[in-house]
């Protein structure tokens, strides 16, 4: 064999190469690192989310990433929650960003209440609550219902429903934890008006029928309707009160709607027809930029002329269809407002599937009055502002039904 010598130079030659080699090695090796530990923080959860963002946007994510990952790193509660639980999490989140009550996530378990409160039937104490400036408020016990004997009223805060603190709390959330089975007991904790100490309410669940209308004629002639609530069939049963009022031969009407919260948005525009001529505005849906609005008009027949003497009462109770029904007769001069600021409730929310089992509730358009005035914006402001204290209700009192009375005795 052939015997190979390399000289010095050589070697010299070949150990700079290979120490080069090694050198880059080194180089590539400490730039991959860094770039893969400084990458983007959504790199890093790839894995988890199995895709990136399809949305186009100017929104830097990258804080929630590092959020998300500083959370798996550090929290010594990460294990308890699922991958899955803290996207249900963020999406709540985000709805609730938009700092709209009516606008919420539903993840599965919270997504099944939902529709079964919507779908079935339940127990429950029979008031209508939502969230008003940024507490949990009755806005009215309705007739004759748990609620109502139990003493709660318009206005009542809800701090706890069984002990737990309402704060932050949607009122899909509370509804869930009020609703239960007949014959069972919740506990509410209330503050009521300017008081300092709350009120403990102990009440028994019922199954809730709720009244919609009925009418009674005063000895001074003066017919009177009280409106309970816009049913699937309300427009039906207060056009058999109205057929009433007419056979009595009276021009002169009270429709009460305090404590009324609302409902169906066609019966309000089927009772208002019967007032407002034809072709005009009753009430529109207004969905900012992303479409435009539709306009609801009287479709008659109109059913009285300018004989007839009306007056609304309203309160802080009186909310969605029946502050549409209230501000359309105000604005097209039929009634006359009497009460107290109505409660602001003018938004119209649609439900969006998410997933197989979730669903986003988000608020689409907002309700204006003929004149332009958005009904979510702080309600409605009677003509006549009549205030009714507890003191005066408790005394058997009721001065803005003696108010509306006093305006029609006035006129002849």
């Amino acid at each position: 064999m052939k015997k190979i010598s390399i000289s010095k130079k050589n070697l010299r030659t070949i150990l700079y190469a290979a120490i080069s080699i090694l050198l880059l090695a080194i180089v590539f090796v400490v730039g991959t690192y860094v770039g893969y530990a400084h990458r983007p923080e959504i790199d890093k959860v790839l894995a988890v989310i199995h895709k990136e963002p399809e949305v186009e946007t100017d929104a830097d994510f990258d804080p929630f990433w590092k959020v998300w990952n500083t959370l798996n790193a550090k929290s010594i509660y990460a294990n308890k929650v699922t991958d899955q639980d803290r996207v249900w999490g963020a999406a709540q989140g985000l709805a609730a960003s938009l700092g709209d009550p009516y606008t919420v996530f539903f993840p599965p378990q919270q997504n099944e209440l939902f529709n079964d409160q919507i779908t079935a039937s339940f127990g429950g104490i029979g008031a209508e609550i939502d969230v008003k400036d940024n507490v949990l408020t009755v806005i009215s016990p309705m007739k004759g219902t748990p609620a109502d004997k139990a003493g709660l009223k318009t206005g009542d805060k809800i701090l706890k429903i069984d002990g737990k603190d309402t704060t932050n709390m949607s009122s899909d959330a509370a509804i869930s934890l009020i609703r239960g089975q007949k014959g069972t007991t919740v506990d509410l904790t209330v503050l009521r008006g300017s008081e300092q100490t709350t009120r403990d309410f102990k009440i028994v669940r019922d199954t809730i029928s709720i009244p919609v209308v009925d009418s009674e004629l005063r000895p001074d002639g003066i017919y009177v309707i009280h409106f309970y609530s816009f049913s699937q069939d309300s427009a039906q049963l207060f056009g058999n009160e109205l057929k009433k009022f007419i056979g009595s031969g009276s021009h002169k009407l009270i429709i009460d709607m305090r404590g009324n919260p609302g409902g169906y948005l066609s019966a309000a525009v089927n009772i208002g027809s019967w007032f407002i001529d034809p072709g005009q505005t009753i009430v529109s849906e207004d969905y900012g930029s992303n479409k435009a609005p539709d306009v609801y008009k009287s479709t008659g027949p109109k059913l009285f002329d300018d004989k007839l003497q009306m007056v609304v009462l309203v309160d802080g109770g009186s909310a969605s269809a029946a502050e549409i029904l209230s501000g359309a007769l105000q604005e097209h001069h039929i009634a006359t407002l009497v009460g107290t600021q109505t409660f602001g409730k003018g938004s119209v929310q649609e439900l969006v599937p998410i997933t197989a089992d979730t669903s986003l509730k988000v608020t689409v358009a907002r309700w204006l009055t003929p004149n332009g005035i958005s009904i979510s914006e702080h309600g409605l402001t009677p003509d006549v502002v009549v205030p009714f204290t507890v003191a005066e209700y408790n005394a058997g009192k009721d001065p803005q039904m003696d108010k509306a009375v006093q305006i029609l005795q006035a006129k002849p």
